[in-house]
């Protein structure tokens, strides 16, 4: 069961996500008006497949939290990244590096896996992020672990 405020996304523009997901898995999807999901599938992996899908498209973002994710679109003043699937996030040109950072491109290009740690996600859902509190993050529990 999904929140009803997720149905819209699972379902998509035109049905497209929705379609995708029962093409990709192999699957037939049912979304109730009360976000209730029914998945009928020939084999267990192909279910879980969906399951699992369905439930990183209704996954909210976390502040704080650190995700993988790819480089979608770079612009003047940062990058786009795709952290899960139809949620991307803006990395300020100050949040590149802990070097200063004049070309975008110098650092990142499309198509480039890269960490992020979540900033905010503002009242708009606009997400910020930034790739060089991540590497912070990452560096300091290296350290605690070969503190160990």
């Amino acid at each position: 069961k999904i929140p009803q405020k997720k149905i819209a996304e699972v379902i998509g523009k035109g049905g497209a996500t929705i379609r995708q997901l029962t093409e990709e898995t192999g699957t037939t999807i049912e979304i109730g008006d009360d976000g209730t999901i029914k998945i009928a599938a020939t084999d267990g992996e192909s279910a879980a497949n969906a399951i699992s899908r369905i439930e990183q498209l209704t996954a909210e973002l976390e502040v704080g939290t650190i995700y993988d994710g790819k480089v979608v679109r770079i612009v003047d003043f940062g990058a786009f990244v795709n952290i899960l699937p139809g949620k991307d996030g803006l990395v300020h040109i100050s949040q590149i590096s802990t070097e200063r950072v004049n070309n975008v491109t110098d650092h990142l290009s499309e198509g480039q896996e890269v960490k992020v740690k979540v900033l905010e996600v503002d009242r708009q859902g606009r997400v910020r992020l930034s790739i060089k509190e991540a590497m912070e993050a990452a560096a300091s529990s290296a350290d605690t672990a070969t503190d160990a």
